[in-house]
């Protein structure tokens, strides 16, 4: 029990440990990025409390039974739900879980410059049978010698062998190892003789003229701390095109819940035309045909609010998942959300948009520094076709061999040392050639996917700036769009009034009024998420903690 106990204990110390490394190299590289979360952990609450929020106090009626079960609901402000979907969505820790794999890898490529301990012994029992060997006194000599014996007799011994090392490699200079090892070995036998040695040796290596400075020791950690850096600055862009996304899906919901509502109207106001008419047709001043067009209006109003509600409840549970909620969780998105929706148009100029894009977005600064790390690539694959020329030293002193008593400690008399040149001359490179022509490729293709990535962001930032031109008048040609059909709807109910109005007419004017309805709702809800995206696209969408942005008011470009 105190082994397990051990061990759990060691394996929670590993992981703080990573964790504290992990967390200090993300802490000093988002120094360099703009709109970090400064407070990046990996830690994530399983369960949300929803108790806190306000609750829906009055069901919805143009949600029929769907609006009694929502009563009781949590009401999810925008903020709220970015807040939620910031600690608790699947794919927001899965972005994180990248960017604290990348900082893993760095602190390993860093690790490697520092001094490496290491250490290893064992012990091992053996039995043998062997010979047995008796001395005798030669009477020529006078000297005792060796009689081998046909009997065998079973040896025993321990042997235990141990080494402590470390090795360092050091930038520009080289790399130095260092060991001490000791072996005994101890006959059990009576009068059993024992004997032992040690060894305190040390080497180093530096390359002089093929990888000189040990390029590609440090390439290594060059690359994974850029590497680290991208993934930074990946992060962040994440940050702000999922705030995005979440509130294109929450503005959407609202919208299909105004959809809803006014479907709920159109099909209200297509009942009482179809009792009119029905009254009418009674007293023979309408036709049976006026009377069947209405009732087949009236069907119809009513098959679109119930394929309406369905479509509202469907995108409402999809976004309890991308938020982290449970699909059974009760809660509604906040109306008010909705009505507090203006036309809020930037004023910034195309021109000028671009240039903000190509000097502020994240993603074409990890374009820019990847082409320089292909030209580095080339560089050092033509320090590969090199000779390469290291110079090696190794310096050792011991114990005297096979003592027997006492522990053998390293006498700086009986010392060894030797120093000298390895070449490996430039015979065979064929590996390396091919390794150099790749990497001229490769520099090559980075200068193209450079080159693509501004003409990319450059068509982004038109296309998005287009689209939100389009928007604004898309909105402001729905709204008085609505004002017109809710003139002609009047001017219906007047006509009905007085038995003049056409069963058509009627149908055509709530139609018309529905649609236009949605389409303007519709166009204040795209010309929001238009705004964001190009803020977006611009990459100035300032993201603060909880998912939450901020806009500028008006962009200048540098």
């Amino acid at each position: 029990m105190l082994a397990l106990a051990l061990a759990g204990c060691s394996a929670r110390h590993y992981r703080e440990s990573a964790d504290k490394a992990a967390y200090g190299t993300i802490a000093a590289k988002s120094r360099q990025v703009v709109n970090m979360d400064p407070h990046f952990t990996l830690d994530q609450t399983n369960t949300v409390s929803l108790d806190e929020l306000p609750k829906l106090e009055q069901a919805a009626a143009f949600l029929g039974s769907a609006g009694e079960i929502e009563c009781g609901a949590a009401v999810l402000s925008l903020d709220t739900a970015l807040g939620i979907a910031v600690h608790h969505s699947r794919v927001y820790q899965n972005s994180k879980e990248q960017l604290y794999l990348a900082a893993l890898s760095y602190t390993l490529s860093r690790h490697q410059f520092a001094p490496l301990f290491s250490g290893s012994g064992s012990v091992n029992y053996a039995v043998q049978t062997e010979k047995l060997v008796r001395y005798e006194i030669d009477e020529i000599t006078g000297k005792p010698k060796p009689i081998i014996s046909d009997d065998l007799v079973e040896q025993s011994l321990v042997r235990a062998d141990g080494s402590v090392g470390v090795s360092w490699l050091l930038r520009d200079i080289g790399r130095i190892s260092a060991a001490f090892t000791s072996d005994f070995t101890r006959f059990l036998a009576s009068g059993g003789s024992s004997a032992a040695n040690s060894q305190l040796g040390a080497t180093f290596t530096r390359p002089l003229l093929r990888n000189a400075g040990y390029k590609r020791d440090l390439e290594s950690l060059t690359q994974s701390e850029r590497n680290l850096l991208y993934q930074v600055r990946d992060f962040v862009r994440f940050r702000k095109s999922f705030s995005v996304n979440i509130a294109r899906d929450y503005y959407n919901i609202l919208s299909s819940r105004d959809a809803c509502r006014n479907a709920f109207l159109r099909l209200g106001s297509a009942r009482r035309n179809r009792e009119q008419i029905r009254a009418l047709a009674q007293e023979g001043r309408r036709t049976q045909s006026d009377l069947g067009r209405l009732e087949t209006d009236e069907l119809t109003a009513e098959s679109n609010w119930i394929e309406g509600v369905r479509n509202y409840k469907q995108s409402l549970d999809n976004f309890k998942i991308k938020l982290g909620l449970p699909v059974d969780a009760l809660v509604v998105l906040d109306d008010r959300e909705l009505t507090e929706l203006v036309i809020h148009h930037p004023n910034i100029k195309v021109e000028d948009s671009i240039r903000v894009a190509l000097e502020a977005r994240l993603d074409y600064q990890n374009q820019h520094d990847q082409f320089a790390d292909s030209q580095r690539q080339v560089k050092l694959a033509a320090d590969a076709l090199k000779t390469q020329v290291d110079l090696n030293a190794a310096a050792s002193i011991s114990s005297p061999p096979q003592q027997t008593s006492g522990f053998p400690v390293p006498d700086p008399n009986r010392y060894r040392w030797n120093a000298g040149l390895i070449v490996d001359l430039p015979f065979e490179r064929t590996a390396e050639r091919n390794a150099y022509r790749q990497a001229l490729i490769a520099q090559e293709q980075a200068a193209r996917a450079l080159s693509q990535r501004h003409d990319e962001i450059e068509l982004e930032v038109r296309d998005s700036w287009r689209t939100l031109e389009q928007a604004k008048r898309t909105f402001e040609i729905n709204d008085i769009g609505v004002k017109l059909a809710e003139r002609r709807v009047e001017e219906q109910e007047l006509l009905a009034e007085i038995g003049r109005a056409r069963a058509q007419d009627q149908v055509d004017a709530q139609t018309a009024l529905l649609q236009s309805r949605n389409a303007r709702t519709q166009a204040l809800v795209g010309h929001t998420i238009a705004r964001l995206q190009f803020w977006d696209n611009m990459g100035i969408l300032y993201i603060k903690d909880n998912g939450q942005w901020e806009e500028l008011e008006n962009a200048k470009a540098p």
